[in-house]
């Protein structure tokens, strides 16, 4: 943020943070202060975590207001924030409207933007990693704030039909419904049951939070994988969640959360700051983390 105060030469200071539950290990704070680092930027950015903010912790709202007060250029959100955010926001971005979530808000000028970086990281993640794959009928598991991102990124990418299943049917239907209206009657329906719908699919996301370091499993269990499918995760604290390790072991094509975290990294750095951010660079960063 910059000052009639600051002096001439004084690096320009950006001050952002992460905003979610259990995201100790999160390599976000790296990326992007590297990234300012090297774009000569005084960059701060710091872990909102509220597992560790108190009991009970301040409401989405209660932080928004905080760091808005504070001086801070925008905040980073992550589950299980990502639809909560959007009742505190003035507007949205087209992304963010398409999508019904928000990974990114930028304050500005007294005004808070919602903005959802997670469709093009995801989508951007896809296309290196997935080249080549049959995307006929895909299963996405999990419709939360990521999972709906996710769906539309996989649309973009040529999916023909999307199964879409979540313990809470009716964000299953909410989102099976979006991707209808916006790509055609027949393009999305409701997996009820997963050991039908993951009969004779191409490929399989997850996209719920099962499998982090806080919730340890696997969303589907790995006798049902098959070895002609492609596996893909949005997690990647750990790099190789037990769905990963799993299709791994059965042979599948498989992809894990790194290259959505580097991309919606990219582009949250680019709101918050203005400038263009190098996704090698980036990617570099987060390899060097371990």
């Amino acid at each position: 943020m910059i000052t009639d105060s600051q002096p001439l030469g004084t690096p320009r200071t950006i001050l952002a943070a992460l905003v979610g539950s259990g995201i100790q290990r999160s390599r976000t704070p790296a990326m992007h202060e590297a990234e300012g680092s090297a774009n000569g930027i005084r960059y701060v950015y710091r872990l909102f975590d509220t597992d560790h903010m108190g009991n009970p912790a301040p409401s989405i709202g209660d932080i928004l207001k905080s760091a808005e007060m504070c001086g801070f250029s925008g905040l980073n959100v992550t589950y299980p924030f990502k639809q909560q955010v959007m009742d505190h926001l003035d507007d949205l971005s087209g992304n963010a409207r398409a999508v019904g979530a928000v990974n990114t808000v930028v304050f500005r000028e007294g005004r808070r933007i919602g903005h959802n970086t997670d469709l093009w990281g995801f989508g951007e993640s896809f296309r290196q990693s997935m080249a080549g794959v049959r995307r006929k009928r895909v299963l996405l598991v999990g419709a939360g704030g990521a999972g709906v991102a996710v769906a539309f990124a996989l649309m973009e990418n040529g999916v023909v039909h999307l199964s879409v299943h979540d313990r809470d049917l009716r964000k299953a239907e909410a989102l099976a419904e979006a991707v209808c209206r916006q790509k055609g009657a027949g393009s999305a329906s409701v997996a009820g049951n997963l050991t039908a719908a993951i009969r004779d699919v191409d490929g399989l996301v997850n996209a719920t939070p099962v499998g982090m370091d806080k919730l340890p499993g696997t969303p589907v269990p790995p006798e049902l994988l098959d070895p002609a499918m492609w596996v893909a995760d949005v997690i990647y604290f750990p790099l190789e969640t037990e769905l990963v390790l799993a299709a791994k072991a059965k042979g599948c094509r498989v992809m894990g959360g790194a290259g959505m975290a580097v991309y919606q990294a990219v582009r949250a750095i680019e709101l918050f700051t203005g400038l263009k951010a190098d996704p090698d660079r980036v990617s570099a960063c987060f390899a060097r983390l371990g």
